[in-house]
């Protein structure tokens, strides 16, 4: 028998479930039923958590799960037999039902849940239901106004297809205004200590190994040092490390496609429009026509980042392109190669591979986790109006800072301070770092030779540096608890 594997973190998402549920339950929205568009990246446990939630809740509730690539007719089978064999108190109501559409199968629902008791009805992968048939939308819509809302349910519409589910919820649409969003992301950096059970700065390298990927940050033993889980995960071809990266990938980009090679070209370091279209077009660069709605989708999927030069003055064609989450970085860069290597039972030269590049590449992979934790922790007394974080840049990347604090972006109308981050593992920030910190702060604009400098550091600070503030990874560990 398989056991359950015990359910950690996720304590700020199951409490704005249950807060959802709490305002079904006092009648308090301006309906009395209330839905919930829940979105997030392929695999960040998103169906594991409304289970979870729905077990702890203590109401009835039905959960259907829809299948990619089946017509329509046989889902909605599916659907109204998950209705009968759940524990809504009108679940034997829809015994046996045949609907002929999406509309009659919602109507289903609106018959098993209850009128005077609190329940929930989860529809899972919702993107391949509104692929399937045209009409899915509409039927919800209708449906939703005329019976559920009516009802104390708590609806929650789920999908890993971010665009598609943005759009669900978006003007125009047939939900427009009727749902709630609600954003489910990795595991965050505290999460990732707890269940890891290191020391701040070894959590901070689990944390981009994983990304906070719930299968993976289980399948890291507590206390386990790096090159220890690495070590294990390379020997096996189906550990999650390796397993998890390729699932999502195929789940949204087959190989053969040129987003996927976009995705490379970005994985493998390149950040510039003109490099990603050179790298990912093979034998002649991509053409900017094909390359920039790519780019524009990867982006709207939250799978690619684009970062500006933040400064007083606007560069809005200075763009950096970067993977947005810290486990696809990390596979892109090491786990892809590597896996043909693993399969012949040479994980030791796939961890020799990381381990040659591993201090560089975490040199840039943890300044997003930095910008991001610092963003937690201010403003604060110290920088008050700082609302905005991070990095500067020219064209020519000479110089590049690695942090910005200002009042606002894309522009800000002032630079607090400018700083630099140094994340190795026995060297601390120290006079050389500083004086070139205080060299290249006269090139960004709005910063001058009286500006604040930080820093942020793995491993603390030279003694007597004027520095006005440094954080460590105590720090940014504390910015998530």
């Amino acid at each position: 028998m398989v056991m359950p594997v015990d359910f950690k973190g996720r304590a700020a998402d199951l409490d704005l479930l249950a807060r959802q549920l709490g305002q079904v339950a006092d009648g308090s929205g301006s309906t009395r039923g209330r839905a919930v568009i829940m979105t997030g990246r392929r695999r960040v446990g998103k169906s594991r958590l409304v289970q979870e939630f729905c077990d702890r809740s203590g109401a009835p509730y039905a959960v259907f799960q829809a299948t990619r690539g089946r017509n329509a007719e046989a889902e909605r089978a599916d659907f109204t037999a998950a209705l009968a064999q759940s524990p809504l108190p009108g679940a034997e109501l829809v015994a046996g039902l045949r609907a002929a559409d999406w509309n009659q199968a919602l109507r289903a629902l609106a018959l098993a849940v209850p009128d005077d008791v609190p329940s929930v009805a989860v529809i899972d992968e919702v993107p391949w239901l509104v692929e399937q048939d045209a009409e899915f939308e509409g039927a919800l819509q209708t449906v939703w106004d005329r019976h559920l809302s009516a009802k104390p349910v708590l609806l929650i519409l789920v999908g890993s297809d971010m665009s598609v589910m943005e759009a669900l919820r978006s003007y125009g649409r047939p939900f427009f205004g009727r749902a709630a969003k609600m954003l489910v992301r990795p595991l965050h950096l505290a999460d990732v200590q707890a269940m890891t059970g290191l020391p701040a700065a070894d959590a901070v390298d689990a944390l981009l190994i994983t990304g906070g990927f719930p299968e993976i940050v289980q399948s890291w033993r507590a206390g386990m040092g790096r090159v220890d889980f690495l070590r294990e995960a390379v020997s096996n071809p189906l550990s999650p490390l390796l397993v998890a990266g390729e699932l999502s990938l195929l789940g949204e980009f087959p190989e053969a496609s040129h987003a996927r090679a976009v995705l490379e070209a970005v994985g493998s370091g390149e950040r510039t429009f003109s490099t990603i279209a050179a790298q990912a077009g093979g034998a002649g660069a991509l053409p900017s026509g094909t390359l920039s709605p790519l780019l524009n989708t990867l982006q709207s999927k939250r799978v690619i980042a684009a970062d500006l030069p933040l400064s007083t003055k606007p560069d809005t064609k200075n763009k950096r392109y970067r993977i947005a989450d810290p486990y696809l970085r990390f596979w892109l860069a090491f786990l892809q190669r590597g896996i043909p290597l693993i399969e012949r039972g040479r994980g030791d030269l796939a961890l020799e591979r990381i381990e040659r590049s591993w201090t560089t590449w975490r040199g840039r992979a943890v300044e997003p986790v930095v910008r991001e934790s610092l963003m937690r922790l201010l403003p604060d007394e110290q920088w008050p109006e700082t609302e905005a974080i991070g990095g500067w840049w020219n064209r020519r990347n000479s110089p590049e800072i690695d942090l910005l604090g200002t009042d606002r972006e894309p522009v800000a109308g002032a630079v607090h301070f400018v700083g630099s981050v140094k994340w190795l593992e026995s060297q601390p920030f120290g006079r050389h770092e500083y004086d070139a910190l205080a060299r290249d702060v006269l090139a960004v604009p709005g910063a001058g030779p009286d500006t604040p400098l930080v820093a942020v550091s793995r491993s603390g600070v030279s003694d007597e540096l004027p520095l006005t503030a440094h954080w460590g990874p105590e720090d940014l560990v504390r910015a998530w608890q």
